[in-house]
């Protein structure tokens, strides 16, 4: 099935939707979808990266970071 016959599909099946929680939920969807849509990507510097990089190893020397398994038990 093609992308348009798909919109058209969901078109038809939101016009028969007579739950208004439903609706609501769908528009908060589409409105999110199309802000992260029309966010701008840009690319870090080297100079950006490279700070982050130094940011990185100093913060590992220093013991500021966490084990993925730590990490892991706190979603389990």
């Amino acid at each position: 099935m093609n992308l348009e016959t798909r919109k058209i599909e969901f078109i038809q099946e939101f016009l028969n939707l007579q739950n208004e929680d439903i609706v609501s939920r769908l528009e908060k969807i589409l409105r999110k979808e199309k802000s992260n849509s029309e966010k701008i990507f840009e690319p870090m510097t080297i100079a950006e990266f490279n700070e982050r990089i130094d940011k990185s190893e100093s913060d590992f020397q220093n013991n500021r970071f966490k084990r993925s398994s730590e990490l892991l038990a706190k979603y389990e």
